[in-house]
């Protein structure tokens, strides 16, 4: 049955127009974005079709062109408009992370790691740098690669931090694997920069483990600064 069929206040569109987005399910909403459907399959069909296929939200949004392309009703132009949504989501967070003080908005610094990190499929360690009232300043993917001390130089922290004139700064890194509990190496590289940085009067204030899939970690909250 077409969409169109159905009863007005269950179309997905309607829905959200008169009751918000938070009460449309995930396949609702992503049949919104989809606009239409395939034959024999309307867009909400066709919605938890895809989020069969890839299992998550999290794993359709972060798929691979070729990947997202091969689905039927699928191309690279549906993909360009996802990534472009996804990108518009980031930039709305940064702007938000920038006008308030970040420990009054901690979810928002979560899921901005989450879409900003969660679905690369290497390593990389990123810096927020914050002024006085740790607002953002700006965000810095510094290194790629496995993470230790040789791959991670606290001079160039350091000297990152002094060029923004930051007067403190968060850590974080993914972890493509999707193991969510930070290693021994990542405890020994967070010490040797928060050393590094009390030289020059720069305070870390937290160091943020992302999974592949899930929330990030905070070192903060396990006792780990």
């Amino acid at each position: 049955m077409a969409i169109t069929d159905w009863p007005t206040d269950e179309r997905p569109r309607e829905k959200l127009l008169t009751r918000g987005s938070q009460a449309l399910s995930d396949a609702e909403l992503l049949a919104i974005f989809l606009r239409v459907g395939i034959r024999g399959q309307s867009a909400v069909d066709l919605a938890r079709s895809l989020m069969h296929r890839f299992g998550s939200l999290t794993r359709l949004c972060n798929a691979s062109a070729d990947d997202f392309a091969a689905v039927p009703g699928m191309g690279l132009a549906k993909y360009a408009q996802l990534q472009a949504v996804m990108e518009l989501a980031r930039r709305a967070l940064t702007e938000t992370m920038a006008e308030r003080t970040l420990f009054d908005s901690p979810q928002a610094v979560r899921d901005w790691l989450r879409l900003r990190l969660g679905h690369l499929p290497h390593e990389t360690f990123c810096v927020l740098l914050l002024d006085a009232r740790h607002r953002l300043i700006d965000a810095a993917d510094l290194f790629r690669g496995s993470l230790t001390q040789t791959s991670v130089y606290p001079r160039e922290v350091v000297k990152l931090a002094l060029q923004r004139n930051a007067s403190a700064v968060i850590f974080a890194h993914n972890h493509p694997s999707g193991a969510t509990e930070p290693s021994t190496a990542d405890e020994v590289l967070t010490r040797a920069l928060k050393d590094a940085l009390s030289l020059v009067d720069v305070r870390v204030l937290d160091h943020f483990v992302v999974p592949a899939h899930g929330m990030p970690v905070s070192f903060a909250e396990r006792g780990l600064l």
